[in-house]
């Protein structure tokens, strides 16, 4: 297996979240032109008083992107879609978007990392061990039927798979 380098990312979005999750992906997929993307969990919110489920994701993107860099696009498109990253209650609040870097990668050599050492948050662990499993073709687990997400362009979330940017293309879409 080649040897990859990157970050897994956390994305999650409980205000119109079908409709954020397809934007939240394709930005990053403009932006670095390919994604190994989970399976999209429906989770009930977790540590925060709400009605509205989240939809959530691991992705993992190949890039030698420094952590900060990574962090500020991130951020730009959180605000994009409508976080306010200056509330101080923002980590407790619904949101549009959330993109979290939940660590740096090297693959294969660290595809046996614990799931317990990215997050704490374990309603996450099923689908980063499908996606390590996805990446290193060693599907061991799982998870729950994935959501649907679908756009024009778009169509991802019921297993793990990997979406490709074709810059080149005259409507410029995702295939």
């Amino acid at each position: 297996m080649m040897q990859r380098q990157g970050y897994l990312l956390g994305l999650g979005s409980n205000i119109s979240p079908q409709d954020n999750m397809a934007a939240m992906v394709t930005a990053l997929v403009r932006e670095f032109g390919e994604l190994n993307i989970s399976r999209v969990l429906k989770i009930p919110p977790v540590g925060m008083n709400s009605y509205r489920d989240f939809l959530n994701t691991i992705i993992f993107v190949e890039t030698d992107l420094p952590q900060s860099e990574l962090k500020v696009f991130c951020n730009q498109i959180e605000t994009q879609l409508g976080r306010d990253r200056d509330d101080p209650l923002s980590k407790t609040k619904d949101r549009p978007a959330d993109i979290d870097i939940l660590c740096s990668l090297k693959l294969p050599d660290e595809a046996e990392i614990t799931v317990s050492s990215v997050t704490d948050e374990y309603f996450l662990y099923p689908i980063i061990r499908e996606l390590l499993g996805y990446l290193t073709e060693t599907a061991e687990v799982t998870p729950p039927e994935g959501v649907l997400i679908k756009t024009s362009h778009l169509s991802f979330g019921e297993t793990a798979t990997t979406i490709y940017w074709n810059g080149s293309a005259s409507n410029k879409g995702v295939f």
